[in-house]
């Protein structure tokens, strides 16, 4: 089979077709992943997030400014399949703006960014003779724009404002402290679904696990950044509960499009936006709870 001409390339870049769903690789445990593919790619990823972040911030921010991109292609299939056609163009150059605002000029510019973002989904959706639901399709657009780089914007603005590593490393492992709490304390305990059509595997004795996991991780991580213990239990509350709202939302996305996974970008993880949904659900309050917890201590 012939490789694909540039320019079919760069037109499945900038209008996404449907997604579609490609050969899984053959589970190894209950969660139903290839668990040395996920280990492989988990460890890759700390790798390509942790090191700038830690050496060369500005650097990190070009590398959640790719996260962001990958994941508006991602989201770009998964509305194809529902007939829904986002302003990917438009939500590309609104992405980089949105982030590039965040990290040189502050929250203020950071909300103009999204203004314009906003209103270029709009006029790319009223310029083009070819929509057939404009509505729906500006809708969706805005929505994408709020989801990603709004949402991702927040990381940006709490390494910008503390200038500390430390602090986005707790986000991660909150996040990751929500997963994989709820996933073992789920396949350990779980009787009680909690959202069985959004998400069979979830259940109320995970959570429960999410919730813990999350409170010793808050309070040990706030504690250790100098902050007061009552903070970090608050963070731990808070970011298991948005934590797993990001992850029904995203349920949410892929059950109405019919997919099991947003791609297969990440061998076993699926897509972007199947690994950073909590994490971006989640950066708003945890950059609000940082912000008061560790004023001045960072």
């Amino acid at each position: 089979m012939s490789a694909e001409s540039p320019s079919t390339l760069l037109g499945g870049i900038l209008r996404p077709g449907p997604t579609r769903e490609g050969d899984s690789l053959a589970a190894t445990g209950r969660a139903g992943r290839n668990l040395p593919a996920a280990i492989t790619t988990g460890v890759v990823l700390v790798v390509i997030v942790a090191v700038p972040l830690f050496f060369y911030r500005p650097a990190f921010v070009a590398v959640v400014m790719l996260i962001a991109l990958a994941a508006i292609w991602e989201l770009g299939g998964a509305f194809a399949r529902m007939g829904v056609t986002l302003a990917v163009p438009a939500l590309y150059v609104g992405t980089i703006g949105i982030l590039t605002c965040s990290w040189v000029l502050g929250p203020e510019a950071l909300l103009f960014a999204l203004f314009l973002t906003v209103f270029a989904c709009i006029a790319w959706r009223l310029a083009d003779p070819s929509a057939s639901s404009r509505i729906n399709d500006v809708v969706s657009s805005i929505f994408a724009a709020v989801y990603i780089p709004f949402l991702a914007s927040f990381f940006v603005l709490t390494l910008k404002e503390h200038e500390n590593p430390w602090i986005l490393a707790l986000f991660v492992l909150l996040i990751v402290g929500n997963d994989t709490g709820g996933w073992a304390a789920g396949i350990l305990f779980g009787r009680h679904p909690m959202a069985p059509r959004l998400s069979p595997k979830k259940s109320w004795e995970g959570f429960a696990g999410s919730v813990i996991a999350c409170i010793v991780i808050g309070v040990a991580g706030v504690h250790l950044l100098g902050g007061n213990a009552a903070w970090g239990l608050l963070l731990g509350l808070v970011g298991a509960a948005v934590g797993t709202v990001g992850d029904l939302t995203e349920s949410l996305i892929k059950r109405e499009a019919g997919i099991k996974d947003m791609s297969s970008l990440l061998p076993g993880h699926g897509g972007v936006l199947d690994r950073v949904d909590a994490l971006l659900m989640a950066a708003p309050v945890l950059y609000l709870i940082t912000s008061f917890a560790l004023d001045g201590r960072s």
